[in-house]
C-alpha cells in the first residue's frame, strides 16, 4: 500500500499526486489524505477512472480516500484517453489573467491552477497570451514559474507585442518569446485543436 499526505494542497496538488504515483508504481492500494470536501471528491473520481474501488474514511478535520485496484489493468487517465494522436498540436489561447467572471481573487486562483494542469494536456503545443492573458507572463506571481517550467518542457510561449506595449509591460516580461499578429494567426491555422480561455 502507498500512502500519500496530502493536507494542505489546493486543488489540482492531491490529484496531481495521486496521479504521479498511480502512474508510475501502479498500487494495489493506494491512500491519499486530504483536509477538504473537494480534493476528497476530486482525488476519488480520479482514483474511480483508474480502475480502483473507493473507500472513504473521515477523521479529525481531514479524509482519507482509500483506493483498492479492482482488476488486472488501470486504464489509463481519462484525460489522454482522446488525445493519443501522434503529431497533434493543440495550442492554448489565454486573453485573460483569470479564468472565469466574477470574483477577482477566485479567477487569478483558478487561472494558477489551470496553468498548473496544463502539463496534464498531451500534445500541448503553443500557449498564446493576449490582452490581459501579457500579464501572466509579467506578474511576479506563481504563474512565471508555471509558464517557464511549460517552456522548459518544450511547449512554446507567445506573448503579444502590441499587448504588452499598451500595459507598458516590454520590460516587466519574464517568460515567453514576444510575438506579432501574423504569429497568432499562422499559429491558430497551424494548430490542430485550440482551447480558448477568455
Amino acid at each position: 500500500m502507498v500512502e500519500i499526505d496530502c493536507k494542505g494542497l489546493a486543488c489540482p496538488g492531491p490529484v496531481l499526486k495521486a496521479k504521479e504515483v498511480v502512474e508510475t508504481q501502479r498500487p494495489p492500494t493506494i491512500r491519499v489524505i486530504v483536509d477538504n470536501s473537494a480534493a476528497k471528491e476530486n482525488v476519488s473520481r480520479f482514483l474511480g477512472t483508474q480502475g480502483y474501488d473507493i473507500c472513504v474514511e473521515t477523521a479529525e478535520g481531514s479524509f482519507c480516500v482509500i483506493g483498492t485496484k479492482k482488476g488486472e489493468d488501470i486504464k489509463e487517465p481519462l484525460a489522454r484517453e482522446n488525445t493519443k494522436e501522434a503529431g497533434k498540436k493543440i495550442l492554448v489561447f489565454i486573453t485573460s489573467r483569470t479564468l472565469g467572471h466574477g470574483d477577482e481573487r477566485l479567477g487569478n486562483a483558478l487561472m494558477l491552477n489551470f496553468l498548473k494542469t496544463l502539463k496534464e494536456l498531451p500534445n500541448l503545443w503553443r500557449i498564446i497570451l493576449l490582452n490581459e492573458g501579457v500579464k501572466l507572463a509579467s506578474d511576479e506571481g506563481e504563474s512565471i514559474a508555471v509558464l517557464k517550467e511549460l517552456e522548459q518542457s518544450g511547449v512554446s510561449i507567445l506573448v503579444c507585442g502590441t499587448c504588452l506595449s499598451y500595459y507598458n509591460l516590454i520590460e516587466q516580461k519574464k517568460v515567453g518569446e514576444t510575438t506579432n499578429m501574423l504569429d497568432v494567426v499562422t499559429s491558430l491555422g497551424v494548430a490542430d485543436s485550440v482551447i480558448n480561455i477568455t
